[in-house]
């Protein structure tokens, strides 16, 4: 077995554990912004936290993985790899949704939320996109 392959696999894993959490996160940030009582909101504010601090390691080890991956494989690969270049700009995009979610986090915690269930519903679907494209760009290889 191969370096590249338990690379690979271990990307793969940890970026699954990733989003399993950043696809949870904004649900909960729904839910949050729905509710009205003061017992319920303490409960969203400590699974909110402890959601974002679980799946946090997962988003850097995936990073790590992915940084493997493309030093094993070499620079001659990566610079004729088109495709390579579009799905890491928007992973990029990902870590900044990952680094948002931090803030809108903090803003719960401090009541400051300003926005509404409706912002968080459509803010829940962004990384699934994200996510659709890269996985099409991974595996079809198009550029």
């Amino acid at each position: 077995m191969t370096s590249i392959l338990i690379y690979k696999a271990l990307h793969v894993f940890f970026m699954v554990a990733w989003f399993a959490g950043i696809f949870y996160l904004p649900r909960l940030f729904v839910y949050h912004a729905e509710n009205q009582s003061h017992d319920c909101d303490a409960t969203f504010k400590v699974m909110e936290r402890r959601l974002l601090y679980f799946v946090t390691p997962f988003a850097l080890l995936t990073l790590v993985f992915g940084l493997l991956l493309i030093y094993s494989y070499g620079r001659a690969w990566f610079s004729v790899s088109s495709w390579l270049h579009y799905k890491l700009l928007l992973v990029t995009l990902l870590y900044a949704y990952h680094a948002y979610c931090f803030k809108l986090l903090a803003d719960f915690k401090h009541n400051r939320n300003q926005r509404s269930p409706r912002f968080y519903r459509v803010f829940n679907e962004l990384p699934v996109l994200i996510l659709l494209a890269v996985v099409l760009l991974a595996y079809l290889k198009p550029i």
